[in-house]
């Protein structure tokens, strides 16, 4: 359920525990959901997405509060969490699946994600691979997949990929409530 006055921001760049374990962690955010969205298929699940069958990418649907954080804020934080110059790929996930994009929900989240590309890519030395795209649809991940690293802090993934971002970030380690 939406909070009033907030706002949606649909964004992927790797594996989607990354992205809502730093997400969570930013003020005005008010909740992050793991999902699919950027594919051909109906209602997809994590086995079909892997398959890069269905077109989809990893994603989170983050709701924000705008008197707390904008648009732009939001994109600020995912240009600082992935990495937009390697194409199907962040770390050692690999797959079309972990891409990154930005799906817009309307103009103005386009012009503004436009923007922030091109103040981006001024300060990057390799080409941004970051697909913009209408977002068409959002599908909610599986349960398992939500919140995963406040849920299982000391699984391998957490340990070796999410706790070291978060750290590397200056953002809590330390898991949330759920």
């Amino acid at each position: 359920m939406a909070a009033k006055n907030s706002e949606f921001a649909v964004l992927g760049g790797g594996c989607f525990w990354c992205l809502e374990a730093v997400l969570r962690r930013i003020d005005g955010i008010i909740s992050v959901v793991n999902g699919y969205s950027g594919g051909q298929s109906e209602n997809p699940t994590y086995e079909q997405v892997c398959s890069s069958s269905t077109g989809h990418a990893e994603v989170v649907r983050v709701e924000y509060d705008p008197a707390k954080i904008s648009y732009e804020g939001v994109l600020e934080h995912f240009w600082k969490m992935h990495d937009p110059t390697t194409l199907n790929r962040q770390g050692a996930d690999v797959g079309t699946q972990y891409r990154s994009i930005i799906l817009y929900a309307d103009e103005r989240q386009k012009v503004a994600a436009e923007r922030s590309m091109n103040n981006i890519r001024a300060h990057l030395h390799d080409k941004v691979v970051t697909e913009l795209l209408p977002l068409e649809r959002f599908w909610p991940a599986e349960d398992y997949h939500q919140q995963y690293f406040d849920k299982h802090p000391f699984a391998g993934y957490c340990q070796a990929v999410i706790r070291p971002k978060l750290a590397k970030l200056s953002l809590r380690v330390e898991p949330l409530a759920q």
